[in-house]
C-alpha cells in the first residue's frame, strides 16, 4: 500500500506541527482522486504535550475524509498504544508528524498500525 499526499499539504502539516509545538495537533485528511489534498483541524480539541482529545460526535460526515494526522513533539514517529486504539476505530490512513517536523520525520500507518509508504506528489 502507498499513500499519496500533495506536497503543499505536507508542507502545511509540517508548519502546523511546528506552530503547535510543544503540543500535539490533530486533523482529518481529505482525499481527492486518490491523493490527500486537505486537512481539517479537529473541532473543540484539547491539544496537549502528550495527547490530543476531541469529541468524535463533532466530526463532520464527509465521504472524502480518508485519514487522520497528528503530531508527536518527540522525535519518535511511531504509534503509541492510544494511537493504535484510535487507528483501529477510525480506519483509513494515519500520518504521524514527529519532531523536528521534516519530510523524513513523517510516517504513515494503516488501521492495523502497519507502516505504509508515502509518495509526495506535486
Amino acid at each position: 500500500m502507498k499513500v499519496k499526499i500533495r506536497r503543499e499539504l505536507l508542507d502545511y502539516l509540517l508548519e502546523l506541527a511546528r506552530s503547535f509545538y510543544p503540543n500535539e495537533f490533530a486533523g482529518l485528511l481529505r482525499e481527492k482522486n486518490g491523493v490527500f489534498e486537505e486537512v481539517l483541524i479537529v473541532p473543540k480539541g484539547y491539544f496537549g504535550s502528550k495527547s490530543v482529545y476531541f469529541d468524535l460526535t463533532l466530526l463532520p460526515h464527509d465521504e472524502s475524509i480518508k485519514g487522520t494526522v497528528h503530531s508527536h513533539p518527540s522525535p519518535f514517529p511511531f504509534p503509541s498504544k492510544g494511537d493504535l486504539h484510535f487507528f483501529s476505530k477510525f480506519g483509513g490512513v494515519h500520518l504521524i508528524v514527529a519532531f523536528p517536523f521534516t519530510y523524513e520525520s513523517v510516517k504513515a500507518y494503516n488501521s492495523e498500525g502497519e507502516e505504509v509508504e508515502i509518495e509526495v506528489v506535486d
